[in-house]
């Protein structure tokens, strides 16, 4: 299937349309960890590749790393604000030692309110939340979040041990409700094949997409077929960088067989399974040529734009002929929720531009 590469109406081509990327990276240093954790948890600190004390070995873009090169760099792709999810500790989910899991994000995250403070209103940082205890993952999201950030990442791929459907989560998905903090899922979190993501064989192609997509699949269906949301109605939950093309095919084959079976097998839910996400979850997309097509029909409010800046698939910085190419034959109201206006809305942000733009 080819992309679009003609411009059907006026908006595509604008080059003052808002743009708020729903999913963009922070770059921490490789020996980060090992240089900073408290002594007990030293000698097992994670050592990521690149050189020493080198934030930009990652991904080469100094902005990952310095909130000032971020907001200049942001500049050149025509970017107002940005949503923060780390880099290499994404990795950390991973970790089966939970205390240690538990010091190494609050210092990311400590590292993550400092650079954010830079300018709170475009750098809008993510916590990383070690769940495991989910009395100490509770306490860190309530300090997170009145130290600035938003919401919250946990693994998309859960410790076997600790499915979403165990009521071990359940204080935790209360206080992300009252908190009004949406809880993120992204890629390469959890007890998965990013475990061994080092190791490049071809296998490393079925994680890239089938495992991957098995993964978001799964969570999703834990939250919605076991009844997470409908007894948290007001949680979100947000699927990150999973890209969107399989979500509409997948929903519709879980209304189909919800329907055809629930009255010989009925779940602990109310409504259609599409009717949860139609309701708490939101997804983005960067780069999905297929997915992006539905969106004359469907996802309108649901999912986000993001950059993925500064990684070395990003869209930066040509994310705005990325955007016409793949979204420039919807509506400009269309567009404008897609690029911007969900994103605001889920996380409760002003974007300084939008007031110069309104007038």
């Amino acid at each position: 299937m080819s992309t679009p590469t003609t411009l059907p109406n006026e908006t595509a081509r604008r080059t003052d349309e808002i743009l708020v990327s729903g999913d963009s990276h922070v770059t921490e240093a490789p020996d980060f960890w090992a240089t900073h954790l408290p002594g007990q948890f030293r000698d097992q600190a994670p050592v990521f590749g690149g050189r020493p004390n080198d934030a930009k070995a990652k991904d080469g873009r100094p902005g990952g790393s310095d909130p000032h090169a971020r907001l200049e760099e942001m500049q050149v792709d025509g970017v107002s604000a940005e949503v923060l999810y780390p880099t290499y500790a994404l990795r950390l989910f991973g970790l089966d030692d939970a205390r240690l899991q538990e010091a190494c994000f609050r210092l990311y995250n400590d590292w993550l309110i400092e650079y954010c403070q830079v300018d709170t209103n475009r750098l809008v940082g993510i916590p990383c939340i070690a769940i495991y205890d989910v009395d100490h993952a509770v306490a860190e999201l309530e300090r997170c979040r009145k130290a600035g950030l938003q919401g919250a990442l946990i693994w998309q791929a859960p410790h076997p041990d600790l499915p979403f459907y165990s009521d071990h989560y359940d204080r935790f998905w209360a206080a992300a409700q009252d908190l009004d903090a949406p809880v993120s899922l992204h890629i390469l979190t959890g007890h998965n094949y990013s475990k061994t993501l080092d190791n490049l064989t071809i296998e490393s192609y079925r994680g890239s997409v089938n495992l991957k997509t098995a993964d978001a699949a799964n969570a999703l269906f834990d939250f919605i077929f076991y009844g997470i949301l409908e007894r948290y109605p007001r949680l979100k939950l947000v699927v990150v960088e999973n890209e969107i093309g399989w979500l509409p095919f997948t929903l519709q084959q879980w209304d189909y067989y919800y329907h055809r079976f629930v009255k010989v097998n009925p779940p602990p839910i109310t409504m259609p399974p599409s009717a949860y996400f139609d309701r708490q979850i939101f997804a983005s997309f960067f780069n999905d040529a297929v997915g992006t097509r539905l969106l004359d029909n469907w996802g309108q409010d649901n999912c986000m734009w993001s950059n993925d800046y500064p990684h070395a698939n990003s869209t930066w910085p040509h994310s705005r002929d990325v955007i016409a190419r793949h979204l420039g034959h919807l509506p400009a109201d269309v567009r404008a929720k897609l690029v911007r206006g969900n994103c605001l809305k889920l996380y409760q942000l002003s974007v300084p531009e939008l007031a110069q733009h309104a007038g």
